[in-house]
Formats: structure tokens, C-alpha cells, sequence
């Protein structure tokens, strides 16, 4: 069997005529990248690359000449080849890991349906027959309908400042059986004091994690987080490939890594990474946040069959075009998604429904939202800030916040 082709489905996730406003917007910038590995014995496989897809599909393109021809079972040399060929132009980052991910996960797709095996199987086989997942929620009120569709954990996501009101709201809301989390990117992201003294209030809310709460670049200003607040931290949704999640798990920095299933380097660096971190008792709860259907079905064959996963994140009520443009459409159920027995990935695109949909940008202009930055200062797009007024910006009321 040999690789004759390499196809790309981009497409933009936005509004449609009758959606709710805002619903999938992601301010405008949101972009999914499907790609599709073609054989000579008329088998495929398809993959998904994120972290910024427009620029990702010509990587993508740009390498398949490299791949034509090549025996796709062969999936860790070809990984290798690609990945030498990437570096000729620097270190590897978004761009090069996504396109990694997604070619590698196709890979895999292909080596399964030959076989006639799904992933996990080819994987070791499974822990667990249905994965844990958390939702998001902004609002007491929109964590309340996520504990009535079965969730029992809920995370709080805030850019530039960290609501502590809001989050003992929710906290009070959901109860003390419900598992609660904390997400604190910015930009503008906090300096290190700032998010001490945000993690020091969070400490008596019992969170399951407090997430990125200073800038990636900056880990010695995460050591000093964490020697300074007892709450579980979590961090990792920006790095690619094991050397890039190395040092947060050889610091002991965090008690959860969270790679992205599209961008972290493909399936095997994924269970590389989960390995690395069980040697720390470091858990795994892959970051999902950006991604589109095919990502997650890959997720689940990851997190079946490791022993330190956590729960994978799930933005299920995004976009409803999500359950458009594959089969079959995951569904979670008492808050878990139940993983896939079907050959390979267990999913295909509905290339029909993609096209719909053609893409049109693929950036967020972060500093049009104004709650991510001190009052006035918008305008600067400074990349970090430290809080002014502490008691009055660290402590914004609901109201504030609205």
C-alpha cells in the first residue's frame, strides 16, 4: 500500500442564518482543518490539524510531496521524516505540530480500518470504556444546565482577570459533588503576584485545577505560582511534541498537562506525553477548546489507554454544524462520551457539508474585548498587565463582570 495523495478540508465555524447570536463565532476567527490520506488500495484516513488552520493546510500541502508514495503503516518513521523536514525552517511550533497531528492521526485511522481494529486496540487496548468530560460555564445559571444534562464538572474560563465572585457563585450553585476549575489565560495575562494572590482566594473554593495562570513563555513565574498556592495547577494547551510539554512535567509544575489533540504532535506523542507524566503521578485532561469533531473522536482513543487520564474538555453546545459536517456525531451521556469501537477513528467527514462553509479568516483581534484589560488600556494590547486597584479588579462583582 502506498500514499498517492494528500487532500485538505478547511472551513470557517460562524454564525448561519436563524443561529442564536454568537453562537460558534469565536469573534469571527474560528477555522477547523480536516485532512484526508489517499492509498493506492483505495483505503484512507482522515486527521484533524488545529492551531491555526489557515496557515496549517499550506504546511500541510507543502510537505505531502514527501509522503507520496510511502508505505502510510510505517506511521513513527513518517512522523520522523516530517518532523526533520519542519525543522529545516526553526523550532517546531503551532504550525508544525498541528500539521504533524493531523497527518499522523490519519495515519492511524488508516492502520485501523486495515486491520479492522479501532485505535485503542492498536494502542495496547482500553482502561475504560467511556470517558469523563467537562463543560463550560460563565454563569450559576449555565452551570445549572450542565448539571441537568449529566455534567459533574464545570469549568470557568476568564481572559485578562479572574472573577473570584463569580467562581464562588458558581461554586455555591453546583455544590460541594460537583468538580469545579478555573481557567485564567489572557492576554492580558497576570504577573505572577496577581495570580498568587488570585490563586491564594481560590484555594477555599476546593478546585479540581486552576489553569494557566500566567503567560506559557514564562515558567519560572509558574514555579513561583506554584510554591505559592495550594491548589492544583494545570497548564499545557500551547506546547507541542514531548520537548515541549518536558519541562512543566520534569519541574513538577503541574499536577495536569492539557495538550491539545490537534496541535500536540499526533496520537503517539500524546500517549509519549501521558507517559511522561504518570513517572510524575501526573494526570491528563486534553485541552479542546478551539477544536472541531474529528480531534475529539482521536482524544478518546488517547485517554482509553492511559492509566492517568482525567477527563477530556468538551465545548459540546458550540456550534451546531459540529454534528453536520461527520459521522457519526458524539454524544455525551451522564457526563462521559463513550469511545468509539468502529475500525480506525471510528469517523468520517461529510465533505458535502464542509463545503458550505469556506473559510474566510482565522485570527482574533484580542484586544476588542475590553474585560480582558485594565479600564482605558484596551487600545495598548499589551501582552500582560498588572492589576491595578487589587481588592476592586481582583474581586469584580457580577455586575462588573456583565
Amino acid at each position: 500500500m502506498k500514499i498517492t495523495d494528500i487532500k485538505t478540508y478547511l472551513m470557517q465555524v460562524g454564525p448561519r442564518p436563524g443561529m442564536p447570536a454568537g453562537e460558534g463565532s469565536f469573534r469571527g476567527s474560528r477555522n477547523w482543518l480536516f485532512v484526508k490520506i489517499e492509498t493506492d488500495e483505495g483505503v484512507y484516513g482522515i486527521g484533524e490539524c488545529s492551531g491555526w488552520p489557515r496557515v496549517i493546510e499550506r504546511a500541510v500541502q507543502d510537505v505531502t510531496s514527501i509522503l507520496i508514495g510511502e508505505d502510510p503503516s510505517n506511521i513513527d518513521r513518517l512522523w520522523h521524516r516530517v518532523y526533520a523536514a519542519l525543522m529545516g525552517h526553526g523550532m517546531t511550533g503551532t504550525v508544525g505540530g498541528g500539521t504533524l497531528t493531523g497527518i499522523e492521526m490519519a495515519l492511524w485511522d488508516i492502520k485501523g480500518k486495515v486491520l479492522g481494529q479501532p485505535v485503542w486496540n492498536l494502542l495496547g487496548g482500553k482502561f475504560r470504556d467511556t470517558v469523563p468530560v467537562y463543560g463550560h460555564a460563565k454563569t450559576p445559571e449555565r452551570a445549572r444546565e450542565l448539571m441537568d444534562r449529566g455534567y459533574s464538572a464545570i469549568k470557568v474560563g476568564f481572559t485578562g482577570g479572574v472573577d473570584i465572585d463569580l467562581v464562588s457563585s458558581i461554586r455555591d450553585t453546583v455544590g460541594p459533588n460537583v468538580d469545579l476549575m478555573v481557567d485564567a489565560h489572557g492576554p492580558s495575562w497576570m504577573t505572577a503576584t496577581d495570580a498568587i494572590l488570585v490563586g491564594r482566594e481560590l484555594e477555599k473554593l476546593d478546585l479540581l485545577f486552576y489553569e494557566d495562570p500566567v503567560a506559557p513563555e514564562n515558567l519560572d513565574a509558574l514555579q513561583r505560582v506554584r510554591d505559592a498556592v495550594d491548589v492544583p495547577l494545570a497548564a499545557g494547551e500551547r506546547v507541542s511534541t514531548i520537548w515541549g510539554i518536558r519541562p512543566y512535567i520534569e519541574r513538577d509544575l503541574v499536577d495536569v498537562i492539557q495538550p491539545d489533540t490537534g496541535r500536540a504532535g499526533g496520537i503517539t506523542q500524546m500517549r509519549k506525553m501521558a507517559a511522561m507524566a504518570e513517572s510524575h503521578y501526573i494526570t491528563m485532561a486534553p485541552h479542546s477548546g478551539s477544536l472541531g469533531p474529528v480531534a475529539e473522536f482521536a482524544a478518546l482513543h488517547v485517554l482509553a489507554t492511559i492509566p492517568n487520564a482525567l477527563m477530556l474538555e468538551r465545548i459540546e453546545f458550540d456550534w451546531s454544524g459540529r454534528y453536520e459536517v461527520v459521522s457519526p456525531a458524539l454524544k455525551s451521556e451522564n457526563g462521559a462520551l463513550k469511545v468509539p469501537d468502529a475500525p480506525g477513528l471510528g469517523v468520517e467527514l461529510v465533505e458535502e457539508e464542509i463545503e458550505k462553509y469556506p473559510s474566510d479568516r482565522n485570527v482574533t483581534d484580542m484586544p476588542t474585548n475590553e474585560n480582558a484589560y485594565e479600564p482605558g488600556t484596551v487600545g495598548e494590547c499589551v501582552y500582560f498587565q498588572t492589576r491595578l486597584r487589587r481588592r476592586a479588579r481582583l474581586r469584580l462583582t457580577q455586575t462588573d463582570q456583565n
